[in-house]
């Protein structure tokens, strides 16, 4: 096919630049040498200052320039609307290019920009006229099996690996064209508007690989030797850049409001280390609660997503390191960052050492709801409970647990609820994992006596201190405030995150639970709060299934010393978390 292309009077603009002030025209790139040379041949036969380079990543670029930067983009605008460049070219700079191979003997890479070209219509040119770029001569099926066969083994698995990232290959990388991998082509042809058979031509394949390289650069797959974490890894860093260490983590911020994120993971540590990074990472607000969650001895993987935030975080404990990553972005790059996160999973390698625990920038924002400078998540609310049994079943409050996602036990101990009561406004949970409570709870079968002296094991703070506390009192009534015999009144303060706490006589038995107050549309004094009477309690669960212990009846008074190390072992704080 005969190409004809109009270049008119070239407008010269000369100006001085420095090396680093170039651009160029990138306008195809191809994994294999032949074909790019092939191609580079053509479009220098129609368009001026036409290079071939090599590039870091090992694919061939055809590419116009260089030019100054504010030329380049006039130039690539004019030659876009002229039709004489495809429309997916765009600006890149020396940075991706290694060597070149066209013009033969040339060395643009260190030559002096070009003076930028104006493309204009010729004097004796009536209309303008439009130029296609070059395009390779299209085979028949029988051609286009002829040319596959001469493929090598690279290029058959680059073709799959495109393929794959477009999400029309699911299966693995064996550089074999099989019924899987022709499928695959068959629906690729389909999506382009081609003719499905299942087998690409040349300037098929050469489109379908272009266009998955300049994805990788537009992405800006690159990659990172962080030398202080001791990771190799690609990363996508036309999306997050550097931005400091706060270990244990090497954090990458978004890019242009790109809403990627991507923490590297270093430190030294064994077991237990690992097993406290994977609890503290789903305290992380960039960890939503919904997904994955996958622990090992030596790893684990974590997953969330949100109606506003995906995140993968992977990590794993080898020779006394633990290293990995955490990746972040928002629901709209779901299919991109599929890709992003094989790539960065591939490419993970690890060497050296491991970050310094006093590797912290100093301008970093410090406080109790951030770690290493991230926002860690909060619960909905926080109440108390306490152990039933040596299984590790816990009572509280109805309202502790009232539409929640998620409910915790000190922070850590997943909970599933096994029965409420809305009337009573208990609640019965129990651990989804083993757990084995130091001490739980004994109830009285006789009431307590009135004007005794009680106390309440509870976490006032919200647990802000780290374990329960005892607030005394005095057991004022056996009845509540409408006569209810299941409710005794306390003389006793109690903050919110107290309800569902033990109220415990001298002797460490359970003889009430703390209840939110009632509601009788009047102001109570202050010090007055409620409690469900422990000895009403057994009969009150009759048929639910749960079963109470029973306290001594002639149980030994305890000082108060060893009453508030009991009723700490015995309570917990119980979070919602939605």
């Amino acid at each position: 096919m005969s190409l004809c292309f109009l270049l008119g009077a070239l407008i010269v603009a000369p100006f001085a630049a420095t090396a680093q002030e170039r651009s160029w025209i990138q306008m195809e790139a191809h994994p294999d040498l032949a074909t790019a040379e092939a191609r580079v041949r053509a479009y220098a036969q129609v368009l001026p200052d036409v290079n071939g380079y090599r590039l870091n990543t090992g694919w061939y670029a055809i590419a116009l320039g260089p030019y100054a930067p504010d030329d380049g983009a006039a130039v690539l605008d004019r030659l876009r609307a002229q039709g004489a460049v495809p429309r997916d070219s765009y600006l890149s700079d020396a940075g991706i290019y290694v060597q070149q191979f066209f013009p033969i003997g040339a060395n643009t890479l260190a030559a002096p920009v070009q003076e930028a070209p104006t493309v204009t219509q010729g004097a004796d040119t009536a209309e303008q006229v439009d130029i296609p770029a070059p395009e390779a001569p299209e085979e028949t099926v029988a051609e286009a099996r002829q040319s596959e066969f001469q493929l090598t083994r690279e290029e058959r698995a680059d073709l799959q690996v495109a393929l794959q990232w477009y999400g029309y290959y699911q299966y693995g990388i064996d550089a074999a064209i099989g019924p899987g991998t022709r499928a695959a082509m068959s629906e690729w042809q389909a999506a382009q508007g081609y003719e499905q058979t299942g087998v690409l031509t040349t300037r098929q394949r050469a489109e379908l690989l272009s266009d998955y390289q300049s994805e990788l650069e537009a992405l800006g797959m690159r990659q990172v030797r962080d030398e202080r974490a001791g990771i190799e890894i690609d990363l996508p860093l036309a999306m997050v850049e550097f931005a400091r260490y706060e270990f244990p983590f090497a954090q990458y911020e978004p890019v242009d409001g790109s809403g990627v994120q991507v923490l590297l993971i270093s430190q030294e540590g064994n077991e237990a280390t690992l097993g406290g990074l994977y609890e503290i990472m789903q305290t992380l607000e960039i960890v939503p609660l919904e997904g994955e969650r996958n622990r090992r001895a030596n790893s684990f993987v974590l997953t969330g997503q949100s109606e506003t935030l995906r995140s993968h975080t992977t990590a794993r404990l080898q020779n006394g390191q633990i290293k990995g990553f955490t990746v972040v972005w928002t629901p709209e790059r779901d299919a991109q960052m599929a890709r992003v996160l094989e790539m960065m999973e591939d490419s993970f390698a690890t060497y050296g050492g491991t970050l310094d625990p006093g590797a912290v920038d100093p301008g970093v924002e410090q406080g109790v709801d951030l770690m290493a400078g991230l926002e860690v998540r909060q619960p909905d609310r926080a109440r108390t409970g306490f152990f039933l049994d040596n299984r590790g079943t816990v009572m509280t409050s109805a309202d502790a647990v009232a539409a929640c996602t998620r409910v915790l036990v000190d922070e850590r101990y997943e909970m599933e609820v096994a029965h409420t009561d809305t009337g009573l406004g208990i609640a019965v949970l129990r651990p989804t994992q083993s757990l084995a409570p130091s001490t739980f709870a004994g109830f009285p079968q006789d009431p307590a006596r009135i004007r005794s002296e009680v106390a309440v094991a509870g976490f006032p703070f919200e647990g802000a201190l780290g374990a329960a506390s005892l607030n005394f009192g005095t057991l004022a009534d056996l009845r509540g405030l409408d006569g209810d015999e299941r409710i005794a009144r306390l003389e006793l303060a109690v903050e919110p995150s107290e309800i569902g706490a033990p109220v415990l006589d001298a002797t460490g038995a359970v003889v009430g639970i703390v209840l939110p107050e009632p509601e009788t549309g009047r102001a109570l004094p202050e010090g007055v709060s409620f409690a469900l009477r422990g000895d009403r309690l057994a009969a009150a669960l009759s048929g639910s299934g749960v079963t109470l212990n029973t306290a001594p009846a002639t149980g030994e008074p305890l000082t108060r010393n060893a009453l508030a190390r009991y009723g700490s072992d015995l309570a917990v704080l119980v979070t919602c978390w939605n």
